[in-house]
């Protein structure tokens, strides 16, 4: 088995890993493990807003990925777009069986930052509650749209892609989400620091 050189892995795309470890080097697959399971972890919890879930769905989501491995084709889609469509089912299936209501917010810790003070993590806690509160009160596939496109970053087509509709139909959810996100949001902007200057 021949194994790549580390110093590598930088420059190597997700889909040059997935080919190499479908061709049984070991080290493209820490560095996918690596590279991947955090991107992966962090949309389900977009998604669920509940951190233990979030880690079951992420393991799964990784799981499936190396089982297709061998049978990837490079150039057919990205590892994050195959990864965030298996992400984005898994949680709707775990959203389905428990219902819409997770566990109450202030029971799901948030990571702390040590160079906040006390004041600015509170204010920061505070905020990623709300804001998680507000996509839990979404329909589940406005959410879907408004995580993938404002909170990860990721253009309409590739969006489309994931959810396996139209470009249009990624615009109508991301608006309505936006707007109705914004209505949420909008009472308690003085309360989480969010003055008029």
């Amino acid at each position: 088995m021949q194994q790549m050189a580390l110093d590598d892995s930088g420059e190597l795309s997700d889909e040059a890993l997935m080919v190499l470890f479908a061709n049984g080097d070991e080290a493209a697959a820490r560095i996918l493990t690596t590279r991947l399971t955090p991107v992966v972890m962090a949309h389900a919890y977009r998604l669920l807003g509940d951190r233990t879930e979030a880690e079951d769905i992420a393991q799964e989501a990784m799981l499936r990925l190396w089982k297709i491995a061998g049978d990837w084709r490079q150039g057919e889609a990205k590892v994050t777009t195959w990864l965030y469509r298996v992400v984005a089912n898994l949680s709707t299936d775990r959203l389905r069986r428990r219902g819409r209501n997770g566990p109450p917010l202030d029971e799901v810790p948030e990571p702390r930052d040590e160079a906040e003070g006390p004041a600015e993590r509170m204010q920061t806690q505070a905020r990623a509650e709300a804001l998680q509160a507000a996509l839990n009160a979404l329909p589940e596939r406005q959410r879907q749209a408004v995580v993938l496109r404002h909170i990860e970053g990721l253009g309409n087509p590739e969006i489309a892609g994931i959810m396996e509709i139209s470009t249009e139909a990624v615009e109508s959810l991301t608006a309505r989400g936006k707007r109705a996100l914004g209505a949420a949001l909008a009472a308690r902007r003085e309360e989480l620091g969010y003055g008029d200057d």
